[in-house]
């Protein structure tokens, strides 16, 4: 497939670039920066654009199996999460191609015996709050995903703690926050990856959010 990957040079895009390579897929790697493009791996089956992703066509769009949105933002424009998400939605109103893949955030996700959303635990320790707008509005994100029923669209949120690392064995979810058997709530980069490859080469969901986390 063709797959056009928007902030690709980021912690969760490089490794779906990477991934999506490895699997044979063609890449249309997107992000702000061309160093930082330049620097991804050579592959004849990888075109790097430095593009501002609301720049983004329909045909460009069209010309594309598969678009994923791993698009990182500073916490001080965290709303660029929803604005994209907006604008990806706009552009593919009531067609099945391209499908698009949301790299969300582990605050939408419930935890705890009574269910309540990550995102609180998240906002109520004072050391988080540099940070909080990011998972709110990754949060933001997903609520407006779920009014969405004409686009072909998934999200797919990480664990707890979500860091660079390889992949390993996976858990897989759907909107309750995952630990492991050592109590750990962990998801790598190499993890999401396999995960979101997994998902475009044989969809599982439509329209909905899931979960994985390191086993």
């Amino acid at each position: 497939m063709k797959i056009m990957i928007i902030g690709a040079t980021g912690m969760a895009g490089s490794a779906i670039t990477k991934m999506a390579l490895n699997r044979g897929h063609e890449v249309l790697a997107i992000g702000r920066s061309a160093d930082k493009l330049a620097a991804l791996p050579t592959d004849a089956k990888l075109t790097t654009q430095a593009l501002d992703a609301f720049k983004l066509t329909k045909a460009d769009l069209a010309a594309v199996d598969v678009v994923v949105d791993a698009m990182a933002c500073p916490p001080d424009q965290a709303y660029l999460h929803v604005d994209l998400a907006t604008h990806l939605v706009a552009l593919t109103r009531g067609t099945d191609q391209p499908r698009l893949v949301f790299i969300l955030g582990a605050g939408s996700l419930t935890t705890g015996a009574d269910q309540h959303l990550f995102v609180h635990d998240i906002e109520s320790d004072p050391a988080n709050d540099a940070f909080v707008a990011v998972p709110q509005n990754q949060l933001a994100e997903l609520t407006f995903l779920r009014t969405v029923n004409n686009v072909n669209w998934v999200g797919i949120s990480p664990s707890a703690d979500f860091h660079a690392g390889d992949a390993t064995k996976a858990l897989l979810g759907t909107d309750e926050l995952l630990v492991n058997a050592a109590g750990d709530s962990v998801t790598t980069s190499g993890t999401m990856a396999v995960a979101v490859l997994d998902e475009i080469e044989q969809p599982q969901h439509h329209q909905t959010r899931f979960t994985v986390a390191n086993q």
